[in-house]
């Protein structure tokens, strides 16, 4: 949408935006849940996963969630730095996303590796077929040992995995991937909150109802425990509305 249709949309719902407020800096949730008859929090999963594998400091190796925002944020998309030959790290429809943007960009080979099997992925069935068709290689039962070069990453030393006994473990063998460009799609994290709502495993905790552990902040999304998917945020935006709805007419009863 253009800035002025964006604007008309709001407009009609009544919605404003504030920019340049940090939760927690500038307001604590405390603050809006009694300043608002209620507060929705969708933060998602914005920062990265690191893999603490051995040469993830080089120049090349990035994560894929930076990739993706750079791209999406470009006027110019060709403007976008993209690596001859990538490698993306990752099993999910990020690391799906990030490999199918990254030879639309140009890259001459895309190598899309994954430490268990196409059975295992996280990325929908559907995901994969478009890397497929985009002409992305998938290197299955393989995990990345080192990132190797020179000031620049250049190979990609891996290890090939099976399951042994029920659990993934390495069978010895190894072999190296040549690649200018690393792309890290390992999975992603909530950035911290203030310390005012209970988290489980890393994500919001809510009740059935969408209710955060502080009354009248719900949350929904990537940000609570379920499948990271959007249109599973979108029902959870939808679900809560009802519940905010139905918590609003109790306190008023």
């Amino acid at each position: 949408f253009a800035a002025r249709e964006v604007e008309f949309l709001l407009g009609i719902g009544g919605i404003t935006i504030e920019h340049g407020v940090a939760v927690g800096r500038d307001v604590t949730l405390a603050q809006l849940a009694a300043e608002h008859d209620a507060v929705f929090v969708g933060v998602g999963l914005a920062r990265a996963s690191r893999t603490a594998v051995p040469g993830e400091a080089l120049r090349g190796v990035d994560d894929a969630i930076a990739f993706i925002a750079a791209l999406r944020q470009a006027v110019d998309k060709a403007s976008v730095p993209i690596g001859r030959r990538v490698v993306v790290i990752g099993g999910g429809n990020t690391a799906i996303d990030a490999a199918v943007q990254a030879r639309c960009l140009g890259a001459v080979s895309v190598t899309l590796v994954y430490r268990r099997g196409p059975e295992q992925m996280s990325a929908t069935v559907w995901e994969q077929d478009l890397a497929r068709m985009n002409g992305v290689a998938m290197r299955f039962w393989s995990q990345p040992l080192a990132f190797e070069g020179e000031g620049g990453v250049a190979h990609v030393r891996l290890a090939q995995t099976a399951l042994m006994a029920g659990r993934l473990g390495p069978t010895g063998r190894e072999e190296r991937i040549a690649c200018d460009q690393v792309l890290l799609a390992v999975g992603q994290q909530m950035d911290d909150l203030p310390g005012e709502l209970r988290t489980e495993a890393g994500k919001l905790w809510i009740d059935e109802h969408y209710q955060t552990s502080l009354p009248g902040v719900f949350a929904g999304g990537d940000a609570v425990a379920g499948p990271d998917l959007t249109v599973q945020a979108v029902e959870d935006g939808k679900r809560a509305a009802h519940a905010v709805d139905a918590w609003l007419r109790e306190r008023a009863a």
